[in-house]
């Protein structure tokens, strides 16, 4: 049986997840839910790696979820079954690296939730991506989190009840994703994309990105003392003090990660 989801390390620090269910177009199943997660902490933890990219196999990045296995559940086991597949949505807020969406094709319901969920996402332009799972009976309450903080509440709200798909230039106006490109250069924009950000200060980018949803939520003020922490410490590091004296010397800084 192949595997759910495909691991690789790239050059110039990139390592790469693809969804691998291109048969399915890359629903989520609860193995598929959880070999993701496990994906995204393993290339946190590989010191060779400073930005994730993930991508779908075949004709779409991700089709929702896979409702095969949907009847029968009782209450409990449909929430543990929900809460399974969307641990890979959280586990990017919560992992150090970037996590940047490829996206191509389809992008629904928990996949679009994904696309939402990473950092940053870039989509060729024949891109369909939205919450449909109301067109089923259902929704997407879930994947409308990551989304709302994208798009604003009137436009969450919007995407959560009409369950439309909407275009890659569309998602790129209301903030869903960064970057559109041509179809035949996505892989090599979201590589070359992906090794500008890797070529940064690793500690800076980690930093930035764990003080960014820490302070999310916070109350204004206390979000500048937060944020100014954070400052603080990163000055403190030995990667500041290259970066700081690589500027003034007009040379490219050696990062350290420390």
């Amino acid at each position: 049986m192949a595997e759910s989801v495909i691991v690789e390390t790239l050059e110039h620090h990139i390592g790469e997840i693809t969804l691998n269910r291109p048969e399915s177009l890359n629903t989520f199943t609860l193995t598929l839910a959880s070999d993701l997660t496990q994906a995204l902490i393993q290339l946190d933890g590989d010191p060779a790696v400073r930005v994730i990219l993930i991508k779908g196999a075949g004709k779409a990045f991700c089709a929702g979820i896979d409702v095969g296995d949907f009847f029968g559940k009782s209450t409990m086991a449909y929430r543990e079954w929900i809460e399974c597949m969307e641990t890979p949505l959280v586990t990017i807020s919560r992992i150090k690296k970037p996590v940047i969406a490829q996206v191509h094709g389809v992008a629904a319901a928990n996949g679009a939730g994904l696309v939402a969920a990473a950092d940053l996402a870039i989509a060729d332009e024949t891109a369909r991506m939205g919450l449909t799972a109301v067109n089923v009976g259902l929704n997407c309450v879930g994947p409308v989190i990551p989304v709302s903080r994208s798009v604003g509440r009137k436009r969450a709200m919007e995407l959560l009840l009409y369950g439309e798909l909407i275009k890659a230039p569309d998602a790129l106006e209301m903030g869903l994703i960064n970057k559109v490109v041509p179809t035949a250069d996505l892989e090599m924009e979201a590589r070359r994309w992906a090794g500008v950000l890797a070529a940064k200060s690793p500690l800076a980018v980690q930093i930035a990105k764990s003080a960014f949803y820490a302070a999310a939520d916070l109350d204004y003020d206390k979000a500048f003392t937060y944020m100014n922490e954070a400052f603080a410490r990163l000055c403190s590091t030995d990667d500041a003090r290259e970066g700081v004296s690589a500027f003034l010397e007009k040379r490219k800084p050696t990062w350290k990660g420390q």
